[in-house]
């Protein structure tokens, strides 16, 4: 009888011990323009100011601010050219399975090199015919 009578008041203590120690959540803001704590400015300008100086140089080493529309259009017409490129490429390098397959393709301005370094990893080799410059990365088949 103990039991049967023990068992019901342990569990409503449990339950009544769960519902007392839950809280409301409070959103406190991190910005001080935004009612945040002042001392959080100078984190929030560092990380900004260190996010602009990445982003200045862009792609085409002038930021897109900097840059009139027929600049922008041709750095855009650029990246779709290079685009269309590189699936090209790809599409000739790849097997049936979608895998890459080792061999050399040869563009006008590129030259594209897969060499199977074994155990599943290729090193996927560019040299740019005009400059000699030469990138190289590896993957994982």
């Amino acid at each position: 009888m103990f039991y049967r009578l023990s068992l019901p008041i342990a569990c409503g203590l449990a339950l009544w011990g769960a519902v007392a120690g839950a809280s409301e959540l409070v959103y406190v803001p991190v910005d001080p323009n935004f009612g945040g704590s002042p001392s959080n400015g100078p984190g929030l300008l560092a990380s900004a100011s260190a996010t602009t100086k990445h982003g200045q140089s862009g792609l085409g080493g002038a930021s897109l601010l900097n840059q009139s529309p027929l600049e922008q259009f041709n750095q855009t017409l650029e990246r779709m050219m290079l685009s269309q490129l590189a699936s090209a490429a790809t599409s000739k390098l790849m097997g049936q399975d979608g895998k890459l397959l080792p061999g050399t393709f040869s563009t006008e301005n590129f030259i594209i090199t897969v060499t199977d370094l074994g155990g599943g990893l290729l090193r996927v080799t560019t040299t740019d015919k005009s400059s000699g410059a030469v990138t190289s990365f590896e993957v994982g088949q």
